[in-house]
């Protein structure tokens, strides 16, 4: 399985940032997507999952409003629209694959163990 992200970069407090995966080498659609960060010296956290049909979103409660995750079934792409960004926003964003058995959003979100994209530093300034 091999997951690539795109996008990130640096903005100013308040402005937007989208992040792209693309995943390969299992069908895509059967599986739940999502996205977690790492900030510097601090653990990686989670910060947004969707369903493999797409229909059901799980946030975490510090992005939840600002931050949008969607899916692209056809494409086999998940993506992070991110909204209203903040300094403590800042950090490394990993795009995450669940692995066989972790079926829903609220079971990825307490999981470390699943495919892992490259990462995408998204900076923000104050």
């Amino acid at each position: 399985v091999q997951l690539v992200e795109s996008g990130g970069g640096s903005v100013q407090d308040g402005g937007s940032v989208s992040l792209s995966c693309v995943g390969s080498g299992r069908t895509f659609s059967l599986y739940t997507m999502g996205w977690f960060r790492q900030a510097p010296g601090k653990e990686r956290e989670f910060v947004a999952a969707i369903a493999w049909r797409g229909g059901t979103t799980l946030y975490a409660d510090s992005v939840k409003g600002r931050f949008t995750i969607s899916r692209d079934n056809a494409k086999s792409t998940v993506y992070l629209q991110m909204n209203s960004l903040k300094p403590e926003d800042t950090a490394v964003y990993y795009c995450a694959g669940a692995i066989r058995g972790v079926t829903t959003p609220e079971i990825m979100a307490t999981r470390s163990d699943h495919y892992w994209g490259q990462g995408a530093q998204v900076t923000v300034s104050s």
